[in-house]
């Protein structure tokens, strides 16, 4: 995909930032419990060489022929990786290795727990639960993209296992209306009713709900979220990372504040952030914190957050905001609220007083800019360096002109729901993982399946150039560990990306603990 990227001069300033062990805390012991680890520092000479790529005219596949070969290659590489290295199921059964000493002790699993249960000579029964109604009923959008890869994947030729068999993906979805409460017994009844081969669930407050109880149940759990709560390899070895964590985006948007102080805001700024009141907005928060804790420019930034609690119109809280008059604004929301949030911003003047409006991914990935018209005009955003399926810069690309049509063949218009994109982004990299499991030793297994994810290194087609997708057993639990920064430039009617920035392999595990909203 063609994409306009203009590399700042301080992008190592941003790198560093995005190194910041950033696990919450709260105003008194932020300074404590967001510290900057020390060896990270120490690496951050080859973390910025990372980012040297981008902005790279290399070219990207012309056809989904071309693409198949790229992946095929990647795959073949990762298992040929595993099979030397003598990693996956031990013989006597009771545990499974990985790289980078990534072991689980598989004698905890429950009783009569099977390593292929979900799996028939002919089927994978996949589950899943997402917000298929109620207010964030966009976001349920990912889960028809899943579908429809799922299906394409199923016409040609399946998923093929070393023993022989050539199954099909059986993908069983249930509605939560992003309600944790309704998330919790829709899970329950995937597992013990469905008896699915893995399962996934979408948010953030969900899956904090739930990966405590598939993780003991020995399950395959590739949560949509973007939480430090994932990248937990050793407490949590069943649950994956899916995109850039929240709280690193909010580093991020930190250190695009201080990059500008001096230019853009007179050498000071006012900060708000509108957050709602749940996990995700706890974890914008600590993020933020965290980035001012070790910032050398914190006398110069006041930083608050105003909350939106859940149902509350948003007019409210930003009527508050704009009375305090902030430099930037940030609105670190999701679904419906984001777009609710741009039209009101327009409305209450914010638009002319404020200098910077920033949307957080969650936000980007949400909002349709065809609905808002000229609401939208100046808005920055963070997206987690995921590209963008509906915008017109993408046109010719091959893997967008695929993405599309598979819609069109399931009913769907790309055109209608930026979440189309994200469940592509999400769905995309499970049917590599399936191939990659289906070769290994003994064939596709739960315990292969997570193997794969664990050793997982290859060329996402949702990704900007430069945004690496990998995991790396328990030295490094995150799939995606850059950012973009976009625009919103209306007269090419896209986000173009003005910044990008890579550090794979530099967040520091996580072992969240849902009690004090802190890592331990």
């Amino acid at each position: 995909m063609t994409v306009s990227i203009r590399r700042l001069a301080l992008v190592a300033g941003v790198a560093a930032s995005l190194l910041a062990v950033s696990c919450g805390s709260d105003d008194s012991e932020s300074a404590s419990n967001a510290t900057v680890d020390q060896q990270l520092q120490e690496n951050l000479g080859s973390a910025v060489s990372a980012t040297t790529a981008i902005g790279s005219t290399q070219a990207r596949p012309t056809s989904m022929g071309e693409w198949e070969k790229v992946w095929s290659d990647q795959r073949a590489a990762i298992v040929k990786r595993i099979k030397d290295s003598g990693w996956g199921r031990s013989a006597d059964g009771t545990r499974v290795t990985g790289p980078e000493g990534f072991s689980i002790d598989l004698t905890k699993c429950p009783v009569g727990w099977s390593d292929t249960e979900g799996l028939s000579d002919s089927t994978i029964k996949m589950g899943f639960t997402g917000p298929l109604s109620g207010p964030v009923a966009d976001a349920g959008n990912i889960l028809h993209s899943m579908e429809a890869l799922y299906a394409y994947y199923n016409k040609n030729g399946g998923f093929p296992d070393a023993t022989g068999k050539r199954r099909t993906v059986n993908f069983v979805t249930r509605d939560d209306g992003y309600d944790p409460a309704r998330t919790i017994p829709l899970v329950d009844e995937l597992l013990d009713s469905e008896k699915v081969f893995a399962i996934g669930t979408i948010g953030t407050p969900n899956q904090l709900k739930v990966h405590d109880k598939i993780n003991q149940r020995c399950v395959a759990y590739p949560a949509v979220s973007n939480d430090y709560s994932t990248g937990d390899p050793i407490g949590h070895p069943w649950t994956t990372s899916s995109t850039l964590s929240y709280t690193t985006e909010a580093i991020l948007m930190g250190k695009y504040v201080e990059q500008h102080l001096d230019s853009d805001y007179g050498g000071r700024a006012k900060i708000i952030m509108l957050i709602p009141a749940n996990d995700l907005g706890i974890a914008y928060d600590a993020g933020f914190k965290a980035f001012l804790s070790s910032s050398s420019r914190k006398g110069d930034m006041d930083y608050s957050t105003q909350v939106l609690d859940g149902g509350a119109p948003v007019t409210d809280p930003l009527t508050t905001i704009a009375s305090e008059e902030p430099t930037v604004f940030v609105a670190a929301m999701a679904g419906a609220t984001c777009a609710q949030t741009i039209t009101a911003v327009a409305q209450n003047g914010m638009k002319e007083s404020t200098k910077t409006l920033m949307l957080g991914s969650a936000c980007k990935s949400t909002v349709k800019p065809a609905d808002m018209g000229s609401d939208l005009d100046g808005w920055i955003a963070t997206g987690g360096g995921q590209e963008e399926l509906a915008s017109p810069i993408n046109d010719n690309d091959a893997w967008t002109i695929f993405a599309r049509q598979l819609l069109a063949d399931a009913g769907y218009n790309y055109k209608a729901s930026p979440s189309f994109g994200s469940g592509f982004f999400y769905g995309w990299y499970m049917p590599q993982a399936l191939l990659i499991a289906g070769q290994l030793n003994g064939g596709l297994s739960r315990t292969n399946l997570l193997l794969a994810l664990r050793s997982m290194d290859m060329t996402h087609p949702e990704l900007l150039q430069g945004v690496k997708f990998n995991m790396n057993g328990n030295k490094d639990a995150f799939f995606v560990e850059g950012s973009d920064v976009s625009r919103w430039t209306p007269d090419r009617s896209a986000w173009v990306a003005e910044q990008v920035v890579d550090v794979s392999g530099s967040t520091k595990l996580c072992s969240w603990n849902t009690t004090t909203q802190r890592c331990t």
